[in-house]
Formats: structure tokens, sequence, C-alpha cells
């Protein structure tokens, strides 16, 4: 058998760490049937911007049978393709042009609830002694007809809702039409590990598992402590909503979620190169959560917090403590970060809202993401620069959004759809009349075309980046070390095999001078930032980076 044969054989168990993984909105990013909602085929037909940019895969946010209450991540059938999206057959293609492209593909799990619509839900809530009576979470009431506890939902109000055929309460941790599955039931386990299967035959290379830590619940049905106000933040929820007022110790964050994830990875390791990102939901403990998930080789791949997705704003002090947070609750394991998705304000706007100049500052947020220790996610639109997009109430999509207004506008500003050609109708998303949220207008700025070959804008330096990362494997594999970190400033090194990478940042709008750190260090170029080195000290411009080799 020859060298090359042995290598289509073998495929890389470990392609995933340092993976930098794009994030697909599935309803914005390209509508390829003209009904005003992107759809597999337009996922298909734009994959070259995904492959040219030089992501090595993508995450595809839920695109099953669904009522769309929740966008999809409230699923009905987990089985097949929503109609709304397409067709298994649309999906086998966009797994095969992926591929061809050298595009791993990654499909968001949502095992914690399911849509009230599922026919498992359906014959749950029909009567107490149907075969599947006990897959979800019932409860009777307490004797004066409230609900068993105290506990909350994430979109507001009490995490329970009466079910009048049942004559009891069945638990949501999100919306009253997202009923949360029973997992203590192993049936359940195995029903949601079929799917995993199913999908996995298909072809798919991977998972990120929405709210991985709600899956099992305390089945004395404790209440939750309330919590110090000085332990309150709005990393997992707005700081309106009054779930951050209790401790989540009870609803979620259980000890059984440990043996069902080492079920879960015993399944994708039925099949070759298979990996999982967690999504930790947990505003106090997520990265001791997301240490105990990806610990021992035998449960998730890589975990994320909310750590860079809350409001507070990115600073050296932030980067440098996240890491060694997550080294203490993981010596060995592997987080994946991302700084905006498709359920926070992008972070131009979230961290940069009064930086001048914005182009600079994500640039230098892309590099300085692309630099820690772990893998990578980036968010639609995040390429481009672009902003939260401010959506009037009228135009609102989001139940959170609705439930909060006007102090929590919701998720729909950074779920607007993908601006490829400011000149073409609805900016190349759509050829519809109307799209499902309104695109502004001040995106088109940003879009594809106008940017695509300046070498200055945004686009062009995360290929640029994605390019000089590749080149350097210490910045995709390699250990991290802090050297710098002040108010503004970060100094920090990755390593790996005897190679050294020295990554240096003014986090600051004004000119900054950083100190090298002992040794001989030698810049690097291709990275498309500008700066300078002389008697031991970097001169860097705001926003600047600097990259040397020792």
């Amino acid at each position: 058998m020859t060298a090359a044969s042995d290598s289509v054989a073998m495929p890389d168990k470990d392609w995933w760490r340092g993976a930098v993984i794009y994030q697909i909105y599935p309803r914005s990013f390209q509508d390829s049937n003209g009904d005003g909602i992107g759809d597999l085929k337009g996922i298909t037909a734009r994959l070259p911007h995904v492959a040219g940019l030089g992501a090595d895969a993508i995450w595809i946010s839920p695109f099953f049978t669904s009522p769309m209450k929740d966008f999809g991540y409230d699923v009905s059938n987990y089985v097949d393709v929503d109609p709304m999206f397409g067709t298994l057959n649309d999906f086998d293609a966009l797994i095969a042009e992926a591929h061809r492209l050298g595009i791993k593909v990654m499909i968001d799990l949502v095992i914690s609830h399911t849509s009230d619509q599922h026919a498992w839900f359906v014959e749950s809530r029909s009567s107490r002694i149907n075969a599947r009576s006990d897959w979800y979470v019932w409860s009777d009431p307490k004797p004066d007809g409230t609900p068993p506890n105290n506990w909350l939902s994430i979109f507001g109000g009490s995490a329970w809702q009466w079910d009048p055929s049942r004559m009891q309460y069945y638990l949501h941790n999100f919306l009253t039409s997202q009923p949360d599955l029973n997992m203590h039931n192993p049936h359940v386990q195995e029903a949601v590990l079929d799917a995993v299967r199913f999908w996995l035959k298909r072809g798919v290379d991977g998972f990120r598992l929405d709210t991985i830590n709600f899956y099992f619940h305390d089945l004395a049905l404790r209440d939750n402590p309330a919590l110090d106000p000085e332990r309150r933040n709005a990393a997992t929820a707005p700081a309106v909503n009054p779930y951050n007022f209790q401790e989540h110790i009870y609803d979620k964050n259980q000890a059984e979620n440990l043996e069902f994830l080492k079920r879960f990875r015993s399944v994708l390791d039925e099949f070759p190169a298979i990996a999982a990102v967690g999504e930790v939901g947990d505003s106090q403990y997520g990265l001791q959560i997301a240490g105990q998930y990806t610990s021992g080789g035998d449960k998730m791949h890589m975990c994320y917090a909310f750590e860079f997705l809350a409001p507070d704003p990115v600073t050296p002090e932030l980067v440098a403590n996240t890491q060694k947070a997550f080294q203490d609750a993981a010596p060995e394991g592997w987080a994946c970060w991302a700084f905006s998705n498709h359920d926070v304000v992008r972070h131009v706007s979230r961290w940069g809202a009064n930086v001048a100049d914005r182009a600079a500052f994500a640039k230098q947020m892309a590099a300085l993401l692309m630099t820690q220790r772990g893998s990578v996610c980036i968010y639609q639109g995040e390429e481009l620069g672009l902003t939260e997009a401010d959506i009037s109430f009228e135009d609102l999509q989001d139940p959170y959004g609705i439930q909060f207004w006007p102090e929590f506008k919701g998720r729909d500003g950074c779920r607007t759809p993908m601006v490829w050609d400011a000149l073409a109708k609805q900016s190349g998303f759509s050829a519809a009349d109307k799209t499902w949220l309104p695109i502004p207008v001040e995106h088109n700025l940003n879009a594809v075309h106008v940017q695509e070959g300046h070498d200055d804008s945004v686009l062009e330096h995360y290929r640029r980046f994605l390019h000089f990362r590749r080149t350097q494997p210490a910045l995709i594999k390699g250990e991290i070390a802090f050297h710098t970190v002040t108010e503004t400033d970060l100094v920090y090194s990755r390593s790996l095999d005897g190679e050294t990478v020295l990554c240096g940042f003014n986090m600051s709008a004004e000119p900054a001078e950083l100190s090298l750190p002992d040794g001989n260090w030698q810049a690097l170029d291709g990275h498309g930032f500008a700066g300078s080195v002389a008697g031991g000290k970097i001169s860097l411009p705001a926003w600047g980076a600097w990259f040397g080799r020792g």
C-alpha cells in the first residue's frame, strides 16, 4: 500500500484541534428560491466563499423540521430537513460539495429539549400511562396548584408550564413550546443517539451541541438558591432577566451528564475522525463545567463557555484570566472560542461601540481570536466587520426580544442576512421583495463585493490572517504563556515542538510601546499588521499587533 493510499485510509482524527469553524445561520446566509429565507442550496452555492476565507469547517445552525418558534432550535423531527430549508437530498449535495472543497461539516444538535409538536411530546402529554409518558420532565403541582419548585426559564417566567391533559406541569428551560427531554430515561438517550447515528451515516464530520449542560435535572426537584447580587452577571441571560437571580445548581449542571457524554462520545468513535463542541451556558461555573466535559479524552472534544460572548469588554486581563481558568479546570482539555454568534450582539458593536476606527478594531479582534489556545468559531458576517443591526419592534422576530423589549432587543440584530453584493437586489442574498429580517442599509458598505480585492479591508485581512495562521503550527495547536498583561498591553507566546510565536497587541486607541520578553525574536510577516522593534520595544499603532518567532 502506498503512502498516498494510507493517508486516504487514515483520516486525521485530530483535525478539530485548532480548527477554524465558520458558523452559518441558514435562514440568513443565502436564499436560493426567492422566498426571502436562506436554505441549504444557498449554503452550497456560497461554500466557495468559506473555502476562500480559509476555514477548516462549517457549523450549520439547525435546519431540522421545526415549527420555528425558536427558529429551528425547537425540533419536531430530528432526522429530516424542514421544507423551508430544502430536502435531505439538498443536504447530501451540501456535504458532497463541502468535502470536495476540503471543508468539514458540523451540524447543530439540540437534544436538551424538543418542540411541543414533536411526536414524542404529543404522545407523552396524551396520558400518564403511554409508552413515552416519562420521556419529558413532568411533575404534579404543589398542594396549592403552583409549580413544583422555583426554577426559571431563560426566556422569562417560570420554567414550568401547566398541561391540562395530564393535569401536571412540564419543564421548559426555554420557551413554553420547548419541553425538556427527560434524559434520566435510558430510552430517551437511545432515541437521541439514534439521531446522532443518522447524521453520521449521511457524512457529517461532527456536531455542535446546544445547551450541553442542560441535559439533566435534579430528580428531587429541589429549589435553586438565590444568588448574591454581586455574583450576578449577564453572560447567559440579559441583565433584565430574573434568571440571573438564582444559582442554577439543580435545574442544570448535573453529574449524570458526564456518563451520558461518554455514551455520546462512544457513538462518535464508531465513525472515523468525528468531533463535537459543546455550548456550556452558565454564568458562574462555565469554564469549570467545560473543563469537566473535555477531560479524560472520553467525552467532548472541546467546549466553549460565555466569557468571550458576554457584554464585558475584552481586555488583556480578561484574555489572560480566561485562558488560565480554562487550563486550571481542564489541563488536558481543549476549548473552542468565539467572539460572536447567533445569540449575542456582534462583537464589533458589543466591544467597539465607541471605537473610532472600527475596521482596525475588527482586524485586531480577528488576530486576537485566531491566536488563542483552542479552536476558533467565526460567525457569518464577522469577516466583513458587520455591526449589530438596529431592528425596529415591528420587524422583530425573536421571541426573546419581544419578551424583554426595549431593555433587551433580542437576537435579531446579529441574525440579519449576509450582504454579498451592495448593487444587487437584497444585497445578493435573495430575489424576494422582502426578506425574513430587513437588511440594514449600512451593511452594504461592508458587502463582500465591496471589500474583495482591497488589501486594507476587513475581509481581506481575515483571509490573509487565516493563511498566515496556517503557516505557523504553534498558533494552531501550541501551548500558551503570558508575558505582559496590563490595562492595554497584551503579550503572549504560543509554543509547539520547539517553535515559539510571540504575539503582541496594543489594545487601545493610542500608539504604544510594548516590552519584548527576553529572547532572540525575529519579526514575522504576511499577517497584515505594521509595527517595528527597537531596543527591546515593539512600537505599535492604535489597535496594532506584532508577531515574531523565537
